[in-house]
């Protein structure tokens, strides 16, 4: 198994402590299986990035995208493009949506993770870590 970046890994541990208020927002919705009874995760560095919120069980990944996002919209496609292929499936909404609908994104993530098939099986060995 390839050993994390250990830079990425301060970072994120950085961004967890310090989220936007949209991050904040949607992390105490997601949090502590309070959503659809799904464990998501914030802030987790997978490969050479960071997804904001993941639910690892579902290969599932929510993106938040501030101010910063509309300047390199190619650099987005990019990652969402790397991530489709390790076998997740993403979803992207601005900050403003957060912010602004809430009961409108929580709705589209609901609908999401039930459109989204199940992973396959845990590969041998996998099961007995989550023990």
């Amino acid at each position: 198994m390839p050993q994390t970046n250990k830079l990425l890994l301060a970072r994120a541990k950085h961004m967890r402590s310090n989220p936007t208020p949209a991050e904040a927002r949607l992390w105490y919705n997601l949090r502590a299986k309070r959503f659809a009874a799904v464990k998501f995760t914030h802030q987790v560095v997978i490969g050479p990035f960071i997804a904001d919120f993941v639910a690892r069980s579902r290969k599932f990944v929510i993106e938040l995208d501030g101010d910063t996002h509309a300047d390199d919209e190619s650099a987005d496609a990019r990652r969402t493009a790397w991530l489709e292929r390790q076998g997740y499936r993403v979803i992207r909404f601005d900050n403003a949506d957060v912010m602004g609908n809430l009961d409108g994104v929580l709705e589209t993530i609901g609908a999401a993770l039930a459109a989204a098939p199940l992973p396959g099986p845990l590969p041998a060995g996998e099961r007995e870590k989550d023990i």
